[in-house]
């Protein structure tokens, strides 16, 4: 008997996530035993029957629960989204996982489809600046009004915080849809307590408020928050995941109760991941694991490099917290401290734009967690559109520099970051 795709055990032995992504959800002998999964590019899949095909349909358009049982249209699904998304879900132990054309199409997505008129989202602040304009510019347009918290909020302000947006969603005539997190945020690197959030939703709200956490800054490996009370985990795979710097895309995981709303709305907006880049994601997830401990390791050695420099302020790094607070959460959340962190240079602008021009390894670009080192100045670029007075109530401020680093040698540029240290 042919070994089965989907076994995740050899004895009593849990297989491990790093394991399962080169084989799991494919099965060679379907497509003439090839090894590695083809790229299925189809508009359309034929049906076996014209009662099987009636059938897809119950299930794609919701009529019959439990979702399509075959192939049907590359708007809906797609053997490459497929296996991709079994596999992503096996990261964060999730019972599923829907793929998005992008880390945005993503979060628009999972946001309109919980959200209606007069509904509130309560949510932590830094988020990344789209996701904050969306909530505050584009579903405020349709009377969804929002409340946030900061992200290192004690239990107190959290609670706080919910319950203004409870009132402000009485008022309104709607309830709280979401509450919605980044952890660590971006570009600060402060932790929300995920168990704090999720205690106060459940004694104020209930659970049927989803709360959703972005987990691109240190997902899939350093942080599993379905561990922790959340119920939906968002990523950019463009960063980590894809961590090459090809591709653009985006997932989300949790449990199948939140996931069914979401992709009956992805099946009709079709913000579904394209089967090319879902085939470059499965190729990149065989070696996230690699990759990211690796650019863990480095981030250390710079960091550590980093904090005695004179022209250097300060470090937003978890691998080096100074406020007991946020060091507790970061114990009981998280199982490493990143790759990506901000280095404030003693200055503004003006001595970070030296900086930053000076790098000869480093490359000036926004994104992270690509292979590569990469920096940028969120205030001037991520961040520009974000109000002055609300950068600065966040931390956001001239001299933060943002760095993602690589998986070149740490040597290499721990000596970058010294000569352009020396043009400051």
């Amino acid at each position: 008997m042919a070994k089965s795709s989907k076994d995740t055990t050899i004895g009593n032995r849990q297989l491990k996530p790093s394991t399962l992504m080169m084989g799991y959800g494919y099965d060679p002998a379907l497509s003439e035993g090839s090894l590695k999964p083809p790229i299925f590019l189809t508009s359309t899949f034929a049906f076996p029957s014209a009662a099987e095909g009636k059938r897809f349909f119950e299930g794609i358009t919701g009529k019959r629960p439990g979702g399509s049982d075959g192939l049907v249209y590359s708007r809906f699904n797609g053997p490459n989204q497929q296996i991709l998304e079994e596999r992503l879900a096996l990261w964060d132990v999730a019972e599923e996982a829907l793929v998005f054309s992008s880390g945005m199409s993503a979060i628009a997505t999972l946001l309109l489809a919980f959200c209606n008129q007069n509904d509130v989202i309560v949510h932590s602040g830094p988020l990344y600046a789209a996701t904050e304009g969306f909530i505050a510019k584009t579903l405020s347009r349709f009377g969804i009004g929002y409340v946030d918290f900061p992200a290192g909020a004690e239990p107190a302000e959290i609670e706080a915080a919910l319950a203004k947006g409870k009132d402000l969603a009485a008022a309104q005539g709607g309830k709280v849809a979401m509450v919605y997190l980044e952890s660590p945020a971006n570009p600060t690197n402060a932790l929300v307590d995920i168990e704090a959030v999720s205690a106060a939703r459940d004694a104020m709200l209930g659970a049927d408020c989803p709360i959703a956490i972005d987990n691109t800054f240190l997902g899939p490996l350093w942080q599993h928050p379905l561990a922790h009370g959340a119920d939906i985990v968002v990523y950019s795979l463009t960063k980590y995941a894809g961590g090459h710097s090809d591709l653009v895309a985006g997932g989300l995981t949790g449990a199948k109760r939140w996931m069914d709303p979401i992709r009956m709305l992805r099946n009709t907006m079709g913000t579904i991941l394209d089967p090319n880049t879902a085939w470059m994601l499965l190729r990149s997830l065989e070696t996230v694991e690699l990759r990211m401990t690796r650019s863990g390791e480095n981030a250390a050695k710079v960091c550590a490099y980093l904090k005695g420099h004179p022209k250097v302020d300060g470090l937003g790094y978890l691998g080096d917290i100074d406020d007991p607070r946020q060091q507790d959460i970061y114990n009981r959340h998280c199982t490493g401290a990143g790759s990506t962190f901000s280095v404030f240079i003693k200055g503004g602008e003006a001595e970070s734009f030296r900086f930053l021009d000076s790098l000869k390894i480093a490359k000036l670009a926004v994104s992270l967690g690509g292979t590569e080192t990469l920096a940028s100045h969120p205030a001037a670029m991520t961040h520009l559109s974000v109000p002055p007075e609300r950068k600065a109530m966040l931390g956001i401020t001239d001299n933060l520099v943002r760095i993602s680093v690589g998986i070149e040698d740490a040597d290499d540029l721990i000596a970058d970051f010294e000569q352009a240290l020396a043009a400051v």
